[in-house]
């Protein structure tokens, strides 16, 4: 009989001490706040989908071209006066000169610069990052808006989050402005069907 209740007790003794295990086990298990983080003290850069990063703007560009053309032609004629039955033809002597020139130069320089933040959109199998981001800018009626697209190596941002446009693969930069003076600087609806049919 006495063996009977030491069992009954060794057993619910050893049954409680597993429930009080399984939910301190459990505990250590629980994953920690800081989970994606590489490291404590190292630089917070966007490395996943959703990640913002920064990108520096400073592009320009200068194109200029020039051309001359030169076109000359002249030509003479002469008859001599008629003989015989073709007496009534008189002498005759004709001249022409054709000439042409023409020198054109044209110089488009273009320059942006700015900072706008976009964000990770995908992350291809070799690391790098595609990012997309727009930024708009309104101004008394008037609207900038700037749109740029592109590839980005992890390897080529810098310690503040931030990589220089020319570092983008693939970048398109697009900036688009509404308002009056944008308007203005647009040619009119007849200039556009002068210069369609022209």
């Amino acid at each position: 009989m006495m063996s009977n209740i030491y069992i009954k007790a060794t057993i619910l003794s050893m049954v409680l001490a597993l429930a009080l295990l399984v939910p301190l086990q459990h505990q250590a298990e629980a994953t920690s706040l800081w989970a994606e983080q590489t490291s404590l003290f190292g630089d917070r850069k966007a490395r996943a989908v959703g990640d913002s990063l920064t990108i520096v703007i400073s592009e320009s560009s200068t194109a200029s071209r020039s051309g001359t053309a030169n076109n000359s032609k002249s030509a003479s004629n002469s008859m001599a006066a008629g003989t015989g039955v073709f007496k009534w033809l008189a002498a005759a002597e004709a001249s022409g000169k054709d000439s042409f020139k023409a020198d054109g130069k044209i110089t488009n320089t273009n320059a942006v610069t700015g900072r706008i933040t976009v964000q990770v959109t995908g992350v291809k199998p070799n690391g790098n990052l595609l990012v997309s981001g727009t930024q708009s800018i309104n101004q008394n009626g008037e609207e900038q808006k700037i749109t740029i697209t592109g590839e980005v190596r992890p390897e080529d941002i810098s310690a503040d989050n931030a990589v220089l446009s020319s570092n983008v693969a693939n970048a398109q930069l697009k900036i688009d402005g509404k308002g009056p003076i944008a308007n203005k600087q647009r040619q009119g609806i007849l200039t556009q069907i002068f210069n369609l049919l022209f």
